[in-house]
């Protein structure tokens, strides 16, 4: 199984580049890419504003952890098309059958879930806490090949709209916590602290 993350957006409401904001020991993308320790062959980051800071990340990232999988950059030249050619970019890198994908700013998720999504069958398998669905969503094979066909404009939500979806429910907030904005990211932190 692989992991796409997806690092390319402008963080315009963050007021800040959210990927390299700290939390705890690691950056937020580190907290992010660590999650599929054990879980994953390979973790595809795909990047696209400021690049180089999320190459930058990711060398400090690999020099810091020994990790058991790969780590592949990929940029996305039309990254400023939206984020669905983000997901095209990403998705035409996978080589395994099944894969997840999560915005690299989804730094709270527990490992338990990313192990529970791995487990379970299902074109599309989505977290759910409070039965409100988050990420990281795991796709299969048929799932990528219709990405692939889509109109890089379309986005996830309409490719997925096609699949019986399976939720799995989990005593896990942090599928459904990201770090958009500053209040967010002091939200984040406090729940990672008090974690």
């Amino acid at each position: 199984m692989e992991a796409i993350v997806l690092a390319a957006g402008y963080s315009i409401r963050a007021n800040a580049f959210k990927m390299t904001l700290p939390l705890g020991q690691m950056s937020v993308l580190e907290q992010t890419i660590s999650k599929f320790e054990g879980i994953c062959s390979r973790v595809i980051v795909v990047a696209g504003f400021k690049a180089e800071l999320i190459k930058e990340e990711m060398v400090r990232i690999c020099n810091k952890n020994a990790f058991s999988f790969q780590i592949k950059f990929v940029y996305n030249e039309s990254f400023n098309q939206g984020m669905f050619t983000s997901i095209q970019k990403g998705v035409s890198e996978v080589n395994a059958p099944t894969f997840l994908i999560t915005p690299g700013d989804c730094p709270l998720v527990k490992k338990e879930t990313i192990q529970l999504l791995a487990e379970q069958e299902g074109n599309v398998v989505i977290p759910s806490f409070h039965y409100k669905g988050g990420h990281p969503i795991k796709l299969s094979s048929e799932v990528k090949q219709k990405i692939l066909e889509t109109n890089p404009e379309s986005n996830l939500r309409v490719v997925l709209g096609g699949y019986e979806k399976e939720y799995i429910n989990v005593d896990d907030p942090g599928v459904i916590m990201d770090v958009d904005t500053q209040e967010e990211y002091r939200k984040a932190v406090d729940y990672y602290n008090k974690a």
